[in-house]
């Protein structure tokens, strides 16, 4: 996709805020510093539309950002941080659940892991979440220009078998500062989103239209079918 248009639209902290244009929404779920933020930066080209907060673990908003007139990415709050009370993260954890359970919009969660580390015990209790409640995820490994390239692998393979994901489960190495990636999220996301590029004619669309000396059905016969 090429991003023509991205800007920043609302800050939601309730259903009655998010916007109502019915466009495609891509959430990003992750821990606080995981680079969330960073990674809608590089997928759009910008650098700092999307920003981190100065009290990582303290927003409790959806962040909205529209690209073109094609998508959100919402970027959630995140989870895991220590100096938030059980009490706050009790709260947070309905909203969002709300949001993941009930957002009819809702297309794909790219939930957002640090190659560095295996998965926290918050990430693998949001994937074991997500999976049991049948929200289409994708797992975006960013952060691989941190570590060399011939342990890219090997870090995946923690990352999956730490999370206990399933083998169909989509994963993409991601590099916010490289661009690693960028393109397979983007196509991923097209994919699930429905999207045709402008001035392209959709294959069903095509696939209906006669050939030079080909006469299209009569109306009876479409009546038969």
């Amino acid at each position: 996709m090429k991003v023509n248009q991205a800007e920043f639209v609302i800050s939601a902290v309730g259903p009655s805020q998010y916007p109502a244009d019915a466009l495609p929404e891509i959430a990003l779920a992750g821990r606080s510093n995981v680079g969330k933020s960073s990674l809608i930066n590089r997928m759009i080209q910008r650098k700092n539309l999307a920003r981190t907060s100065s009290k990582p673990g303290k927003t409790q908003q959806l962040n909205y950002y529209r690209i073109n007139q094609d998508l959100f990415f919402v970027d959630l709050p995140g989870y895991g941080y220590a100096q938030v009370s059980k009490t706050e993260r009790e709260k947070w954890g309905k909203f969002i659940e709300q949001y993941l359970t009930e957002r009819e919009p809702l297309k794909l969660v790219l939930q957002v892991i640090d190659v560095r580390h295996p998965p926290s015990k918050d990430d693998q209790a949001m994937y074991a979440w997500l999976k049991h409640n049948g929200v289409p995820l994708c797992i975006v490994v960013t952060k691989a220009d941190k570590i060399p390239r011939g342990k890219w692998q090997q870090h995946l393979k923690i990352v999956r078998e730490t999370l206990g994901a399933d083998k169909d489960d989509p994963m993409i190495l991601f590099s916010s500062e490289l661009g690693i990636g960028k393109d397979e999220l983007w196509s991923l996301i097209e994919d699930r989103i429905g999207y045709v590029p402008p001035g392209t004619v959709p294959a069903e669309t095509a696939s209906a239209e006669p050939e030079k000396g080909e006469h299209k059905p009569a109306s009876a016969d479409v009546r038969e079918l």
